[in-house]
């Protein structure tokens, strides 16, 4: 099935001049002004559009600038010693400034049906695009990018704001909607449903109802998306300060259960608002530790999702009567596994969660000489902020988390003392006569 899309393309661009728009170079990235003059000056067209334009009009900070050219991407290579193509779905010329990466992409075509076949541009059963190399000009790229307000053109020639497809109006309204048709367009690329609800939160807009009207019933294609992709985007979603309001909106669009099949089950039958209380403190903590600039890991995000699918799968080992140290350490591999069979989880990750919840065992049993040798396991900190969680949800007592708390701020030698104290005391085992050879006592 190919997936045609007739745009009106006759009304002209609408042009905001340098002194009718907020946008000044000297809150441009050096290196991508760099790229700009390069590109300029070697007679192609440069243009900052994306997020960074968005962003700059919307008077917020971008997290990266990317460039719009009629340069083809050999021609980039060919103007920067510094550059590497990369991609095959959208071929793309990375310009590397250390750690900094100005992305440089040629201007995309439209194409209909009749064009697709046997050219660069490729689509499978389903609408989505699987290659597409196809070039065009500034107008045709305009229209292909999704969201109005991601296809804003800063034109260093002379300074100027380029609007296509009304994206000015829509980020003064607080609007994010799609171009063009949004079911067809949610067939071409089904990430893009993941896209338009981490822009809604991050920019605080509303999705236009036409936008929004077809994401429930198409969903389920993010399925076909590859793992790896998918853990891309989860990364997006819940390490980008917003992982809270995400996660609500992911759920009322239906697209959660598309990334964690699992949770969304458990959340199907909560108990007393359980896992639902643990997911939201932990998407709480997750934001404010990024607003302080604390770290954030995925694999305490996955170990908060994952911890309900993981509890009930333990229990159910455990009734068929492993014992339960036996029974979550098989649960945490089946539970990764299947996981990993949506969305890729790196054994950078899976290890470091998987000891997480193995640790939840033994902090539960607090006292002892164990949890002297608990405390000193490097993945302790992390665990016992995972148990804290727990008991905000009341899975387990508040007692047992002030008393791991108070444990650690415990002076050494007093530690020592109280876990030795609180050990349960062994019996002396009374040693039997000797008795001498041949029976005889000696």
């Amino acid at each position: 099935m190919s997936i045609t899309r007739s745009i009106d393309t006759s009304t002209g661009p609408t042009v905001i001049s340098r002194s009718e728009h907020p946008i000044s170079r000297a809150n441009i990235s050096p290196n991508a002004l760099k790229v700009l003059y390069r590109l300029k000056d070697a007679g192609y067209q440069g243009h900052l559009v994306g997020g960074g334009v968005r962003d700059l009009l919307l008077g917020r900070e971008p997290k990266d600038f990317d460039i719009a050219t009629d340069a083809h991407p050999d021609d980039v290579r060919r103007l920067f010693g510094n550059c590497r193509l990369i991609g095959r779905r959208f071929r793309l010329a990375h310009v590397l400034f250390g750690r900094e990466v100005i992305e440089v992409a040629t201007f995309r075509a439209l194409h209909d049906s009749n064009e697709e076949e046997g050219g660069a541009r490729h689509v499978d059963d389903e609408g989505r695009i699987v290659r597409d190399n196809v070039y065009g000009t500034i107008e045709e790229d305009a229209f292909r990018r999704d969201f109005t307000v991601n296809a804003l053109y800063y034109n260093i020639a002379d300074f100027t704001v380029i609007d296509y497809a009304g994206g000015m109006d829509d980020l003064k309204a607080g609007m994010l909607r799609l171009i063009g048709d949004p079911e067809t367009r949610f067939r071409e690329d089904p990430v893009r449903m993941l896209r338009a609800v981490r822009f809604a939160t991050k920019l605080g807009f509303r999705i236009h109802p036409d936008t929004e009207r077809p994401i429930k019933d198409l969903a389920s294609l993010l399925g076909d998306i590859p793992p790896a992709r998918l853990f891309d985007e989860m990364l997006k979603l819940f390490m980008g300060g917003s992982a809270l309001a995400n996660f609500e909106t992911l759920r009322h669009y239906d697209l959660f259960g598309q990334l964690f099949p699992l949770t969304e089950r458990s959340l199907s039958h909560e108990q007393e608002h359980f896992p639902l209380i643990l997911i939201s403190r932990g998407m709480e903590n997750t934001d404010l530790r990024i607003q302080q600039d604390k770290p954030v890991t995925p694999a305490f995000l996955f170990a908060i999702f994952l911890w309900q699918p993981v509890r009930e799968r333990a229990a159910r080992l455990q009734a068929e009567g492993q014992h339960p140290a036996q029974a979550m350490q098989h649960a945490s591999s089946q539970i990764i596994e299947e996981q990993g069979n949506v969305m890729a989880v790196p054994r950078r990750f899976s290890l470091p969660m998987r000891e997480i919840w193995m640790l939840q065992l033994r902090l539960e049993l607090a006292g002892g000489r164990r949890s002297q040798r608990v405390l000193s396991h490097p993945r302790f900190r992390a665990a016992y902020d995972f148990l804290l969680l727990r008991g905000e949800a009341g899975e387990v007592s508040k007692e047992l988390c002030q008393w791991w708390t108070g444990f650690q701020e415990t002076h050494p030698k007093q530690r020592d003392k109280e876990a030795v104290q609180a050990a349960p005391r062994k019996r002396r085992r009374r040693n039997r006569p000797r008795r001498a050879r041949g029976g005889e006592e000696a």
